[in-house]
């Protein structure tokens, strides 16, 4: 089932009982993040807001929280399948004789219709208006955010010299009823076209399109190579051509099936604060300056919904569009690794900190073979830590991964640091955008790779809370636990206040908060045995991190009471 806009994938969700309308009046300041936030970590529903405070437009949250309702808007019963189709288009060992050539025309035959078809009476300007954020229903997600933000903007922007247009998602953050900011990070597609048009000296114009259906708000988050158009992708998913229109202020083309369509510019000579930000990282990103878009027309459907997500510690609606990205690019970077069998990113490693990865083993090292090449392939570079298992290891089973590492991973030469970029959130390394990163290569080794003792061990004994008012520091508290022989050769220090049995907790810390170079150590103990310790804890100028280190994301105690209170009115069932 393919759904031509936003309210189609609506009615099927109500229609499987996959939506939750409400009809009480809600706050968008907080009040919403707190329902969603309760509803995404209980696994549950879309929800529908009929009655947000201030608004004349429903408000709808967690469309694609789950993996069902991701599979049913892409249209598809697993992501898999995507992969799996991706794949057989690009096998072409079938295709050299005649006969493989006449079969394959069938297979290949709707290529040439995925490309976007332009139209010149649009759903999405059925209403034309002069500017005015405040009418719309834009939540403040966090108590700490600088303000309220758009957090499913499809942003429209087109290079000055080659006129390819680039959508990707970017947050705004709203400053009043016609500005925002302009998150663009450094490494991002639109930042480049940015710069672009700094040097250029030409007006910038940028549209952002609001509540799409999900193939094309998946192909805006996809790290597409630049010279693929992300609706010609989104085409691809949607096994039919997207429809664009021309916008009324500028010369870019927009889905007209969107809602809400905000057209303007980005003032090349303006920079302004933007953030906090509680972020996919479960921390709140820092204040920084940035670009601002200028907003000079609205348009939209009659009757339109806005649609918006929430981010913060897994899970979170944001977590299967990753999950999306692992599955349906697997194909494309076996390609250029043919030994990779499967790849997983932990949705606590917020898919720039975690991979696993398993392989076909081949020969002596290519474990660190298979760690160059990813760390060199796209938006991999980011990865912090890639573990890297042999083919028979699920690497979606994390019990069988750990094993893996306790067994094989024995000698300081199965653990590879290396320097390179890393993700602008990451907030561990003491330099913005770079840092160290951690390859670990837990495949059975060979006879002629080093090896040492591996010994089991209880994961109880394994994880220890870490008060650091102890007067002694973490790296020297983990050195005197390297010299106790016959103990487990993997220690881990979270924060006093973590739950050592709470693995989802622990895991998102260890991949969070290290920099691979200086919060670990790693020892040979006098019984062949190696000693890996890391600390995992929050770190300040004792620990040797001197830029600031950002707050966890917490709602307030007076709005979960709030919620705790009204929660019957929702008629939210989490236990279904």
């Amino acid at each position: 089932m393919i759904f031509k806009d936003l309210p189609k994938f609506l009615d099927a969700l109500e229609n499987k009982g996959l939506l939750v309308s409400i009809d009480s009046e809600v706050d968008p300041e907080l009040e919403i993040t707190e329902i969603a936030d309760r509803v995404s970590k209980h696994y549950g529903k879309a929800l529908r807001f009929n009655h947000v405070k201030g608004s004349a437009y429903p408000l709808v949250i967690n469309t694609m929280g789950t993996y069902e309702r991701l599979n049913l808007g892409l249209g598809v019963n697993s992501l898999d399948d995507i992969a799996a189709q991706i794949e057989d288009y690009m096998n072409l060992s079938g295709y050299v004789t005649l006969k493989g050539k006449i079969m394959a025309i069938p297979k290949l035959a709707p290529l040439p219709f995925i490309f976007p078809r332009k139209v010149k009476h649009a759903p999405c300007q059925e209403v034309i208006e002069d500017p005015d954020l405040g009418t719309l229903p834009i939540i403040k997600c966090w108590p700490k955010d600088g303000g309220k933000y758009i957090t499913l903007p499809l942003v429209f922007t087109k290079d000055p010299d080659t006129g390819q247009q680039n959508v990707g998602m970017y947050r705004l953050q709203v400053y009043d009823h016609k500005t925002t900011g302009m998150h663009w990070h450094l490494h991002k597609d639109g930042r480049e076209i940015y710069e672009k048009y700094r040097k250029s000296g030409k007006k910038m114009p940028v549209s952002v399109a609001i509540g799409c259906d999900p193939t094309i708000i998946y192909a805006a988050t996809a790290p597409l190579p630049k010279m693929i158009d992300e609706m010609i992708f989104a085409g691809y998913l949607k096994r039919r051509p997207i429809e664009l229109t021309k916008c009324i202020t500028n010369d870019l083309y927009v889905p007209a099936h969107a809602e809400f369509i905000l057209e303007g510019y980005v003032d090349l000579d303006e920079l302004r604060l933007e953030g906090p930000f509680g972020d996919h990282t479960g921390y709140y990103s820092l204040s920084d300056l940035y670009p601002v878009f200028h907003l000079e027309k609205i348009t939209r459907k009659k009757n339109p919904v806005y649609p918006t997500t929430i981010v913060g510690k897994p899970p979170m609606e944001d977590c299967y569009l990753g999950k999306a990205t692992e599955r349906i690019f697997l194909p494309l970077i076996k390609i250029q690794c043919p030994e990779l069998v499967d790849m997983d990113f932990p949705l606590e490693g917020v898919f720039h900190n975690c991979a696993i990865v398993s392989i076909k083993k081949a020969f002596p090292l290519h474990g660190n073979k298979m760690l160059y090449a990813l760390w060199g392939l796209g938006q991999m570079m980011y990865t912090k830590m890639i573990i890297i298992v042999d083919e028979k290891v699920d690497v979606h089973d994390y019990a069988a991964v750990v094993m893996a590492i306790a067994q094989n991973v024995t000698a300081e030469s199965h653990l590879l640091l290396t320097e390179g970029p890393l993700d602008a959130l990451d907030h561990a390394s003491n330099r913005a955008f770079q840092g160290f990163r951690l390859g670990v290569d837990a495949t059975t080794k060979y006879p002629t790779e080093s090896a040492g003792k591996s010994s089991d061990y209880d994961l109880a004994d394994t994880i220890i809370p870490f008060s650091k008012n102890k007067g002694i520091s973490a790296l020297d508290f983990l050195g005197s636990k390297a010299e106790e022989t016959g103990k487990p050769n993997w220690v881990v220090l979270v924060d006093e206040w973590i739950d050592p049995k709470d693995l989802s907790t622990v895991a998102w810390k260890i991949f969070n908060n290290i920099d691979p170079k200086r919060d670990m150590i790693i020892r040979s103990r006098e019984d062949g045995t190696m000693f890996v310790g890391i600390d995992a804890t929050k770190k300040g100028p004792a620990d040797g991190l001197m830029r600031p280190w950002p707050d966890d994301i917490e709602m307030s105690p007076d709005v979960k009471a709030k919620v705790d209170e009204r929660w019957a009115s929702y008629g939210i069932d989490l236990t279904q």
